[in-house]
C-alpha cells in the first residue's frame, strides 16, 4: 500500500469530519404556478388552454394626404360604392348574428352593425374616396379619425374607439379579401385570452366552447364584462401579463378573486372546479323567491332593456324589474318619438310583470311587483340625437341623464306622460327614476312632476353628493337606486374604461362600499326602500356585503338572479353584517373580497 503525498492511502475513501458533512439536498419541489392578477368581473372557475382571436387584417398604409390621387378620377365612383357595398356586407352579417342571440349580446352586435353604416363615417370615406384615395386607405384613415376623437373625449366615449377598429377591420378584410376576424371555435373547451375584445366578437361566444375569459385591457363595465355576465362565464379583465401567456398553455382562471394561474396544479383546480360546480349546481336549482340564510326575505329583481328581455326575466325567479334603461329602446333614432310611440314601448315591459301579478292572484298594479324604469340616460357612451349635444369635451361629466332637460324640458314632460298612459293600459303604477341628479333641488322637481301623473319617484345615486345629501333627497322622494357604475367611476375619479385604473375603478373600493353605507343608512331612519341596480349586484359575494350595508333590494342581467340568490341562501343577516363591516375596514378591493370570503366562512 502506498502513501500518497498528504499521507492518506490511496483507493482508501476518508469521511469527512461531522462539522464537515454537506447535507443531502432536498429534492426539487415543483415551481408555484404563475399567478396574474386583475380585475373580477364574473364569478366562476375554469380551467383549459389558451386560445386567442384570430389575427386583425392587415391594413394599408395611410400616407400624409390621405392616399389622395392614386385612384384615377373615371374610378373614383366604384370606389365609393365598392367601400359602401363592403361596410353594407359587415352591418348585414352583425345584425343577422344579433337575431340570433337575445339581450345584452343582441344590442351590442346591433349597434356595432349601426356602426358600420354610420353617416359620419361613411361621409368621411366617401370624401377621401372622392380625393382618389383607394376604399381601403379611405376606411381606415377615416375610422382612424373618429377614433382619435373618441379618445379626445375621454369617457364612455372612448370605448367607441374599440368598436370603431373592430368595424374597420371587417371592412377592410372584405374589401382586400382577407378572413373577417373574429373568435375561434376550438375542438376542447377552452379560455379565450385577448388584449380586449371587440364587441362583435364576444356577443356570439359559445359557452360550451369557450369556458372564461381574460383581457389585458378592457375594464368591468365594457362590453366584454356585460357580454360574459349575461352567458355567465367566468371573466377578469385588466390583468398584467395576459399578453404573455401562450396558446396551448393551461390555465385556471378564477372569477371571484380575479386570478389567472398559468399551468396550474391540476389536483387543486380539480378540486376549486369541484366546488364551483357545486355552486353553480346550487344556481340552477335556485328558483326564487330571495330569501338569507334565516329565511328573511330579501327581493331580486331584474334589469331590462326592452319588451323582449322583461318577457324573459317574468319567465325567471326575479320579483320584478329594478332598473329598465329607456334609453337603450331609442339609440337608433334620430327624431324623438311622441308620446304614444313610446308608451308602446314601455307597457312592453310592463305588461309581462302585470300579467304574472294577475296569474299569481294579486292585483297586478304596482302595489304587490315591482317595476323600476329610469327615464333617459342620454349622453356620454349613449348619444341620442334628439336629446344629446354632437360635441362635449368631457360626455362623462357632461349634459347626460336628467341634464338633458336643461336644454330641453319637454323631452321629460312627453316622457313621463308616456309612461303614465302605459301605466294606464297596464295596469301597472311603475317607480319611476331619474339619472345623473346631483342636487336636492333636482331631486324635488323631478318628484313633482312624477307624482303629478300617479307614479312613484326616486332617484340614482351615481354622482357623490346624492349619497352625501341622501337623507335629504329621500324627503322629496319615496326611494334610491345605486348606480355603482358610475358611482365607482365618480367616485374614484377613476375613467371606467381605463385598464391601467381598473384596480380604482372597482365596486369593492372601500371609499364606494361608505357610500353605499351611507345611502341605506339614509333610506332605513326615513323607512324609504334603497336598492342597488349597477354591475355590482351581480357578485353573489359582493351582494351579501351589500346585504350586509343594509340595501333593500338586489336588480341585475336576469341571467346573475339565480347565482345571487343562491349564494344569499347561504347567508344569515349576521353574516351579511360581519362581511360588510370586514370589507369596510380593508385597505383595497383584493383585501375587501378576502375579508368578505372569510366573514362569511
Amino acid at each position: 500500500m502506498t502513501a500518497t503525498s498528504h499521507g492518506t492511502p490511496t483507493g482508501t475513501q476518508v469521511s469527512p469530519s461531522p462539522a464537515q458533512q454537506t447535507p443531502p439536498e432536498p429534492p426539487a419541489a415543483d415551481p408555484a404556478p404563475q399567478v396574474l392578477r386583475g380585475t373580477p368581473v364574473v364569478p366562476g372557475v375554469a380551467v383549459g388552454p389558451v386560445v386567442r382571436p384570430a389575427p386583425r387584417p392587415r391594413l394599408p398604409e395611410v400616407p400624409e394626404d390621405g392616399g389622395a390621387g392614386v385612384v384615377p378620377e373615371e374610378d373614383r365612383d366604384a370606389e365609393i360604392d365598392h367601400a359602401r357595398a363592403a361596410a353594407a356586407s359587415v352591418a348585414e352579417r352583425l345584425t343577422a348574428r344579433a337575431e340570433r342571440v337575445e339581450g345584452d349580446a343582441a344590442a351590442v352586435l346591433r349597434a356595432t352593425a349601426q356602426l358600420a353604416t354610420d353617416r359620419g363615417l361613411l361621409g368621411e370615406v366617401r370624401r377621401r374616396t372622392r380625393a382618389g384615395a383607394s376604399a381601403d386607405v379611405a376606411v381606415t384613415g377615416a375610422a382612424e379619425k373618429f377614433a382619435q376623437m373618441f379618445a379626445t373625449m375621454g369617457g364612455l366615449m372612448a370605448e367607441r374607439g374599440t368598436d370603431l377598429y373592430d368595424v374597420r377591420d371587417r371592412v377592410v378584410a372584405v374589401l382586400t379579401g382577407q378572413a373577417e376576424p373574429g373568435v375561434p371555435r376550438p375542438e376542447v373547451a377552452s379560455v379565450l385570452v385577448a388584449e380586449d375584445l371587440a364587441p362583435a366578437d364576444t356577443a356570439g361566444l359559445d359557452p360550451a366552447q369557450v369556458r372564461a375569459l381574460v383581457t389585458r385591457g378592457g375594464g368591468p363595465t365594457g362590453h366584454t364584462a356585460i357580454i360574459a355576465r349575461q352567458l355567465g362565464i367566468p371573466c377578469v379583465v385588466a390583468v398584467d401579463g395576459a399578453q404573455d401567456l401562450l396558446v396551448g398553455e393551461m390555465v385556471l382562471v378564477d372569477g371571484t378573486s380575479g386570478t389567472v394561474e398559468a399551468d396550474p396544479d391540476l389536483e387543486v383546480a380539480a378540486g376549486r372546479l369541484e366546488a364551483d360546480r357545486a355552486a353553480r349546481a346550487a344556481a340552477a336549482a335556485w328558483s326564487g323567491p330571495g330569501r338569507l340564510g334565516d329565511g328573511t326575505r330579501f327581493p331580486l329583481l331584474a334589469n331590462v332593456q326592452d319588451g323582449a328581455a322583461a318577457r324573459v326575466a317574468a319567465d325567471g325567479p326575479a320579483e320584478g324589474v329594478g332598473l329598465f334603461r329607456t334609453e337603450l329602446c331609442f339609440l337608433g333614432t334620430t327624431v324623438e318619438p311622441d308620446v304614444e310611440a313610446q308608451a308602446a314601448v314601455y307597457a312592453e315591459v310592463l305588461q309581462p310583470f302585470a300579467d304574472r301579478a294577475r296569474a299569481a292572484g294579486g292585483p297586478g298594479d304596482g302595489t304587490d311587483v315591482k317595476v323600476v324604469l329610469r327615464t333617459l340616460d342620454a349622453g356620454s357612451d349613449k348619444p341620442i340625437a334628439y336629446a344629446t349635444p354632437e360635441h362635449e369635451e368631457n360626455p362623462s361629466l357632461g349634459v347626460r341623464g336628467l341634464r338633458v332637460v336643461r336644454r330641453d324640458p319637454g323631452l321629460l314632460e312627453r316622457q313621463l306622460d308616456a309612461v303614465a298612459l302605459a301605466a294606464e293600459r297596464t295596469g301597472l303604477r311603475p317607480w319611476v327614476m331619474a339619472p345623473m341628479v346631483a342636487t336636492e333641488a333636482e331631486a324635488q322637481g323631478f318628484a313633482a312632476a312624477v307624482r303629478a301623473r300617479g307614479l312613484v319617484p326616486g332617484v340614482m345615486v351615481e354622482v357623490p353628493s346624492v349619497a352625501l345629501l341622501a337623507a335629504r333627497m329621500l324627503r322629496h322622494v319615496d326611494f334610491l337606486s345605486l348606480g355603482t357604475n358610475d358611482l365607482t367611476q365618480y367616485a374614484m375619479a377613476a375613467d371606467r374604461l381605463s385598464p391601467d385604473l381598473a384596480d380604482l375603478n372597482d365596486p369593492w373600493q372601500p371609499a364606494v362600499l361608505a357610500l353605499v353605507a351611507m345611502t341605506a343608512l339614509a333610506g332605513q331612519r326615513a323607512g324609504k326602500p334603497v336598492g342597488v341596480c349597477g354591475e355590482a349586484a351581480a357578485d353573489p359575494l359582493l351582494a351579501c356585503v351589500l346585504v350586509g350595508l343594509g340595501v333593500t333590494s338586489l336588480s341585475a342581467a336576469a341571467a346573475a338572479v339565480p347565482a345571487v340568490g343562491a349564494r344569499l341562501a347561504t347567508a344569515t343577516p349576521e353574516q351579511c353584517r360581519a362581511a360588510a363591516a370586514a370589507a369596510l375596514e380593508a385597505t383595497d378591493p383584493s383585501a375587501a373580497r378576502a375579508a368578505a370570503l372569510a366573514a362569511l366562512g
